[in-house]
């Protein structure tokens, strides 16, 4: 395993919070990393209260929101990597929250 790799293995996170504009986590090396909500399409989407409703997963390697069937790596972060959802597959889902919201009312 390189360094860099066993260095990452020693991270983890340990808050996260968002904003409209950006998905923040707070790293157990003391590290603060922002990203532009953008990136996760369903994180975007979402109401403030999805968004307050995350776990963190393996050991804080992950973050899960239940709510939006949203799951995002620290690797993906630290690498800068958006989500790899597809435009269809978003749109999916886009239309089974229209469907579920028109339902609720």
């Amino acid at each position: 395993m390189n360094t860099l790799a066993t260095k990452l293995k020693n991270v983890a996170i340990e808050l996260v919070s968002t904003t409209d504009d950006a998905l923040t986590v707070e790293l157990s090396d003391g590290r603060t990393l922002s990203v532009p909500m953008l990136w996760f399409p369903r994180l975007f989407h979402a109401t403030v209260n999805e968004r307050e409703q995350w776990r963190l997963v393996g050991n804080g390697q992950g973050i899960h929101w239940q709510a939006v069937d949203e799951d995002i790596s620290l690797d993906n972060l630290l690498f800068g990597q958006p989500s790899g959802e597809s435009q269809k597959s978003l749109q999916k889902w886009l239309n089974t929250r229209q469907i579920q919201q028109t339902q609720i009312v």
